[in-house]
């Protein structure tokens, strides 16, 4: 695997992290309230529409040719 195809999967791993903890403290807004973690969540949340946007400029942009085996 080449390090452009493993910087693709580990910035798809970290935006799945970040969506994947928002999403908890937006579902269990109770639980997350009570364990003190909602601002934390809102900064998971732009974090990962940061990932995305990094993500899609990455691949449209620096990944022409990605041979991955």
């Amino acid at each position: 695997m080449s390090l452009k195809g493993f910087h693709i999967i580990f910035i798809t791993l970290a935006f799945l992290c970040t969506a994947g903890f928002w999403g908890w403290t937006v579902v269990f807004a109770e639980r997350a309230k009570e364990l003190g973690v909602v601002s934390l969540g809102n900064f998971s949340g732009s974090l990962a529409i940061a990932l995305l946007v990094y993500g899609v400029w990455f691949v449209v942009r620096k990944s022409k040719t990605i041979h991955v085996v």
